[in-house]
């Protein structure tokens, strides 16, 4: 399977696009290049059904995160608060950092 680019790193603020969540906004916990998918705090709830097990003894219905695909979220920036698209821009030291193209912040995850 190709890996694909991600403009998305851990801890981002994202505002999701499409799906029974759009609208809202929630950071990034896990960024799975491979499959294109993220996994953003609160958004997609789904629920599982698990047995007593060692680590759950209850068992019950499990309520967490299911990952949804790079496209259906952007970035925010943090300073404009707005959805933003990037531009990648080599500082003096030489190193590539992520830059806002509304507001011309560099945006760090």
């Amino acid at each position: 399977m190709m890996q694909t680019k991600s403009h998305l790193k851990k801890d981002d603020k994202v505002k999701v696009l499409a799906g029974k969540d759009k609208g809202k906004i929630g950071k990034v916990l896990e960024v799975n290049k491979k499959k294109a998918r993220v996994l953003v705090e609160n958004i997609n709830i789904v629920k599982r059904h698990a047995r007593p097990s060692a680590q759950n003894k209850q068992g019950g219905i499990i309520e967490t995160e299911a990952p949804i695909h790079l496209s259906n979220v952007t970035l925010l920036c943090n300073k404009c608060l707005a959805p933003v698209r990037l531009k990648m821009q080599i500082l003096e030291d030489g190193e590539k950092k992520r830059v806002c193209r509304k507001c011309d912040e560099i945006i760090e995850a």
